[in-house]
């Protein structure tokens, strides 16, 4: 039980997050279609469990809009993995399958994001011509991360500012 309702909340997460819940009754129909999904994959079993979620466990430390959508973007990407080979045949495979694809373009930004930081952790940084090229943009790394601190100063200042605390 404690899967299924994992599974319907990072749907939930996702579909709220991105403004395409037009009205409640698209998410019923969505629980329906899930919980008809669940009994399929006999969701129930006692080794759901074991280990815990596998998704949304790591959503709460994501917590800046930009972060969720390349986090959001990976997970749908993998719900789509497991629709590619299920039965099509079922009217509610299909309604999720449709609904998750629609998202997926939503968040295409998210998957470019996502491939670019995994093409940067196959960098061979042993590779001295890397290297050279990594160290001829140290400083303009340095002065992004520097623009970067200094305005999350500024937006903190300007609030006390305005709050009067």
């Amino acid at each position: 039980m404690a899967f299924q309702t994992y599974s319907l909340f990072v749907l939930s997460v996702i579909l709220v997050s991105f403004g395409h819940v037009e009205n409640a009754l698209n998410l019923l129909k969505l629980q329906n279609d899930i919980d008809k999904l669940k009994t399929d994959f006999n969701s129930s079993s006692s080794d759901v469990a074991d280990g815990g979620p596998i998704f949304t466990e790591k959503l709460s430390n994501w917590t800046e809009r930009n972060e969720k959508r390349i986090i959001l973007s990976e997970i749908v990407s993998m719900y789509l993995k497991m629709f590619e080979n299920a039965d099509k045949s079922k009217e509610y495979v299909r309604n999720i399958d449709e609904e998750l694809r629609t998202l997926k373009e939503s968040l295409s930004d998210g998957s470019n994001k996502m491939e670019y930081l995994k093409n940067l952790t196959k960098l061979q940084m042993t590779d001295l011509k890397i290297q050279r090229k990594a160290v001829n943009e140290l400083f303009i790394v340095l002065k992004k991360l520097g623009e970067t601190s200094s305005s999350h100063k500024r937006k903190r200042s300007q609030f006390q500012r305005l709050c009067k605390c």
